[in-house]
């Protein structure tokens, strides 16, 4: 519970837990995954008393008959029904969120938020689960218990007495269930608002936007068995050993039967070496590793559009005299602005591909022989190719890539995004969109019998901005912890205080809860393990993948409390008080959530029979048009884009930082002050950097630094005594933890592609500590 205070003497709370010892920083040679994963996993449980109720939950997370989805990544379930489809991280999730600690009204007459706002964000969630419906106080400071039925009143009556209907704001993460989804964007849009902003805003909103422009669809077009036939996976920007660990398997698998594996990415992450799976008994008892990539290439931060230009050159120059080089046949029929493309590729030199990248032509054509060498391709990224400014320029370039060989339409290739959390494509595809179209708008409002509003709404950087300036006064944040999330801490931290209600439903206690408006209430809700019990018995959530499965999770946990409800009845119930005379069946869709699939059905494309299909063995994929060679795009065909090379060298004395996760957090939330793979240990508020950054700036290894951002409007923001870390990163190039690190980003520095925070891409000055 420590804290500290910055230059203007304001509280300056820890994220993770107090360190106990010295820091340390040693390399990592172990495998991914393994008994490492194992130890730290036995450890964890013991921690958190869980071993009865861990293992059970082992064996029922990812089960496609009666079991829960894990809520961690969106990496898709195996496709043979594996017994043991889990991973370190995701055991960690469900166990923390299965503690048995509680926090109820005992705990916050104890507390004030003066009090608790000075606590870790680690001592804040380590509380354990809230157990009942609470109402700030502001008399006392304090949280106070208030009945379901006041606090649905004051959410509606708050509501119905806003000037309009947006001047609220309906947030998201990516936990929240198909059905849930639904409900809550069918509520904002019959109040009158698309202001529905979500985590994807802040991730993959370049990737949706790409995709879209490109091939006429916002997802990947593989799925897991494309994975399995493919002849070579280029992995960008991913940390997979932690960001989706289940990633693992599927790479072992391919070089086991002769794949080649390239990653692309600043730092070479743990899982872009060797890996231990966890349920491979032999390779467990013996201790055998599987290496993970035939290839690593470390582009400059920002790099990886001029690599991917570089290799799309190579493939061409290639053709001159190797003709089957290119899929002409493929490109002549499928693609337009194939020959405005081909010139660009042609008029780039080499010598501006290596600036940018700080990568050698040769080894560039090594990664562009893997591909020319290969039948069948796969380019999978997540959030180090999005989070850029030139985020939807670079997923275009990967699609230009692959339509240059024809790798869409076909078995073992495409592309495929990483997703973050669990269900966060499955907001999308369900209606959480501030930019809705026309189709699905018509067809909500012919289903439900309402009339949704038109206009485009607000997105996250856009809520933020608005509620800033007092535009919006009502925020309600279905799970997540939006305030260490989102970008310029201070700023949104004020922006939220500047709201006359804010509402957070939430499993835990986090720093959203004491960042608030001037009335504010926390609505705890089940969490993805237990029972939820409805009026015709216990009910299922859907979730979508990140493949585009969609499949029934079923909780195991008698509730953590009581009192607690489940997130499509919280939604329901505020939708109730502030649409008193809504025709909107909210009651009969909570007594049984297959009357919300039935809806759902009539609504969403690709729902057809949702009722039926979810309840296959494994579920169902949603159809995907692009993957047909169908391409919904203004010309009919997917489109070549002709982006100009960014600039994306740092200015002499400047370096571009990026902001990334710990091995032990999972967003937001901290489990421990290690980063096993990275060889940290007791530490976070540290910068990676080249060992010549550091010397040039006279530091040694643990060195206390101070770091400035620039904004692009030229204001300055600083974190002060960070211990600077030496690390396999290039030259001009630095890293360190989010959420700490968020403040560094300006609210105004989004992306005008995606208007994504470009968290990859912070421009920084580091010198050592006054």
């Amino acid at each position: 519970m420590s804290a500290s205070r910055d230059e203007a003497g304001r509280l300056e709370p820890r994220v993770g837990p107090v360190p106990e010892g010295e820091p340390e920083s040693h390399p990592y040679h172990h495998p991914a995954a393994g008994w490492g994963a194992a130890k730290s996993v036995s450890r964890f449980m013991v921690r958190e008393g869980a071993l009865a109720d861990g293992p059970r939950a082992i064996l029922r997370m990812n089960h496609e008959n009666g079991g829960f989805d894990c809520p961690g990544c969106a990496w898709p379930d195996d496709t043979k029904g594996l017994h043991l489809d889990i991973c370190e991280n995701g055991i960690k999730h469900v166990t923390w969120e299965m503690t048995r600690k509680r926090v109820g009204r005992e705990f916050f007459a104890a507390h004030s938020v003066t009090e608790l706002s000075g606590w870790s964000d680690y001592a804040l969630e380590n509380q354990g689960r809230l157990t009942e419906p609470m109402v700030y106080d502001p008399g006392t400071d304090h949280y106070a218990p208030i009945s379901w039925k006041d606090a649905f009143a004051l959410v509606g009556r708050t509501l119905r007495e806003l000037d309009s209907p947006h001047q609220a704001s309906f947030y998201t993460s990516g936990r929240l269930g198909n059905e849930a989804t639904f409900l809550y964007q069918l509520m904002a849009r019959e109040l009158g608002t698309n202001n529905l902003p979500d985590c994807s805003n802040m991730c993959h909103e370049a990737s949706g936007r790409a995709l879209q422009a490109s091939l006429g669809t916002g997802k990947g077009t593989v799925d897991l068995k494309d994975w399995e036939a493919t002849d070579a996976l280029f992995i960008l920007g991913v940390n997979a050993a932690s960001n989706a660990p289940r990633m693992l398997t599927a790479l072992a698998a391919a070089y086991r039967r002769g794949a080649q594996v390239v990653h692309i990415n600043p730092l070479v992450e743990a899982a872009a070496t060797r890996t231990i799976i966890p349920h491979d008994v032999r390779s467990m008892a013996t201790c055998h590793s599987t290496p993970t990539s035939t290839l690593n290439l470390q582009p400059r931060i920002g790099g990886d559009l001029a690599l991917l230009r570089g290799m799309a050159k190579a493939i061409l120059e290639q053709a001159t005299s190797d003709p089957q080089a290119l899929d002409r046949e493929f490109i002549d029929r499928h693609t337009t602005g194939f020959e405005e493309y081909r010139a660009l590729c042609e008029a780039t030199p080499w010598r501006e591909i290596e600036k940018q990248t700080e990568i050698s032509r040769p080894d560039i054509l090594k990664a562009a022989r893997i591909y020319r060498e290969a039948d069948r391709s796969i380019v999978s990224w997540c959030l180090g190719i999005s989070q850029h400014e030139h985020g939807v320029d670079t997923v275009r370039e990967i699609v230009n890539l692959l339509l240059l060989r024809g790798n869409l339409g076909r078995e073992g290739a495409g592309p495929s995004p990483v997703r973050g959390h669990s269900n966060v494509q499955g907001n999308r595809t369900c209606g959480i969109d501030h930019r809705p179209g026309p189709e699905f708008l018509d067809r909500l409002a012919e289903v439900c019998g309402i009339e949704p509003p038109r206009e485009h709404g607000l997105d996250t950087v856009g809520t933020i901005q608005a509620m800033h300036r007092g535009e919006v006064k009502v925020f309600v944040g279905m799970g997540g912890n939006f305030a260490l999330a989102a970008p310029d801490t201070p700023y949104t931290c004020e922006a939220l205080r500047n709201c006359d209600l804010t509402v957070q439903v939430s499993t835990k206690l986090n720093r959203s809860h004491l960042v608030h408006g001037r009335r504010a209430l926390i609505l705890p809700c089940l969490g993805r393990t237990e029972k939820d019990h409805q009026r015709t018995g216990v009910q299922s959530t859907s979730v979508e993948d990140s493949m585009s499965m969609v499949h029934l999770s079923v909780g195991m946990r008698r509730p953590a409390s009581p009192h607690l409800l489940s997130e499509p009845a919280i939604i329901a119930g505020m939708a109730r008080a502030a649409l008193p005379d809504s025709a909107t069946p909210w009651e009969r869709y909570i007594e049984d959530y297959d009357r919300i699939r039935d809806t759902m059905a009539q609504v969403l494309d690709g729902f057809e029979d949702f009722n039926r299909r979810v309840r296959l063995p494994l579920g169902f994929r949603i159809k995907q048009p692009a993957r047909e060679l169908v391409f919904r795009t203004p010309s009919g065909r997917a489109e070549f884009s002709t982006a100009p090379l960014p600039d994306v060298v740092p200015a002499p004395g400047t370096l571009t930082l990026g902001t990334l996760r710990s091995h032990d957090q999972w967003n937001t939330t901290i489990y421990s002050d290690n980063d096993r793979y990275r060889g940290i240990r007791r530490l976070r508020t540290l910068v990676f950097m080249n060992q010549d950054d550091m010397r040039e700036r006279g530091l040694s290894t643990f060195d206390p630094v101070d770091i400035t951002s620039t904004a692009k409007d030229g204001t300055r923001r600083h974190l002060n005594g960070y211990l600077a870390v030496p690390h396999d990163i290039p030259r001009g190039c630095a890293a360190g933890y989010m959420p700490e690190m968020n403040v560094l980003c300006a609210i105004g520095d989004y992306s005008t592609q995606s208007d994504q925070p470009i968290m990859k891409h912070v421009k920084v000055t580091i010198h050592p500590a006054a």
